[in-house]
């Protein structure tokens, strides 16, 4: 098997992330390697099935250039990349499986790291 990317910590700025996030970084590592993807923590929320971010106003500035990590893991999965999302994390968050996007696995936490030894490379973004 190829690598995996773990990814734990959500990303809350918007800004400054605009052109190129962990999720992004996925993409090109797929493209080189194969990937699998493992969301963790606050960052089972890409997985969560909702609209893209409105625009916002910042006093008279609009901005519209938001992160939408999303889009990236729609991406991700299109390409063919195994999204796994830990479904403790969801439960903190008082989420549940039925509100993943198409193609997320949910998992029990820990339940995964049984497979870490069938990936070539582990990732942490």
């Amino acid at each position: 098997m190829a690598s995996l990317a773990i990814v734990e910590r959500a990303y809350r700025g918007a800004v400054e992330v605009a052109y190129f996030d962990a999720l992004f970084l996925g993409i090109e590592i797929h493209r080189q390697l194969g990937l699998d993807l493992l969301l963790r923590g606050e960052a089972v929320t890409y997985a969560v099935d909702a609209p893209p971010p409105e625009p916002l106003l910042v006093g008279k500035r609009l901005l519209d250039t938001l992160d939408a990590p999303r889009a990236d893991l729609l991406r991700l999965r299109d390409l063919g990349v195994g999204i796994r999302v830990e479904s403790e994390d969801l439960a903190a968050l008082g989420l549940s499986a039925d509100r993943l996007i198409d193609g997320a696995e949910c998992v029990a936490a820990g339940e995964f790291t049984a497979c870490w030894p069938d990936y070539d490379r582990i990732f942490f973004l």
